[in-house]
């Protein structure tokens, strides 16, 4: 096994990239701490949840480059980078994340505003009179 894993997670207009090396559990988010950068439990779980579900917790640490979109997004596509390392690690950690849906790219993206309509589905105030 080389000693760098890198991998890319994608999640609306948020890109997440994760290198992943041998270590004792350091995970590092813009050269900040992870509680730093992601403040509240529930962010913090979608960011461990690849790594509690193959016990991979505490040995590695992880530095993680991620820019756009909100702290939602961000998180969810750290978890898809981090779930994508983890199938490069062992190939029986993919029937773990696969079932829970972890390995899919979600496609939901914020749909374009139309010309002559105010947002992309709402339409301006119709006036019969």
């Amino acid at each position: 096994m080389e000693d760098t894993i890198h991998k890319i997670g994608r999640r609306k207009t948020a890109v997440a990239r994760v290198y992943l090396k041998k270590g004792k559990g350091k995970i590092t988010v813009n050269k900040k701490d992870s509680s730093v950068y992601f403040p509240t439990p529930t962010l913090q779980f979608k960011i461990n949840q690849p790594l509690v579900m193959t016990s991979n917790e505490k040995k590695f640490d992880i530095n993680i480059n991620v820019y756009g979109g909100g702290a939602t997004g961000q998180a969810e596509a750290v978890r898809l980078a981090l779930s994508r390392a983890m199938c490069e690690l062992s190939e029986e950690n993919r029937g773990i994340l696969k079932p829970e849906g972890l390995l899919t790219r979600d496609p939901r993206m914020v749909e374009r505003k139309k010309f002559g309509q105010k947002k992309a589905r709402k339409k301006f105030q119709f006036s019969k009179r």
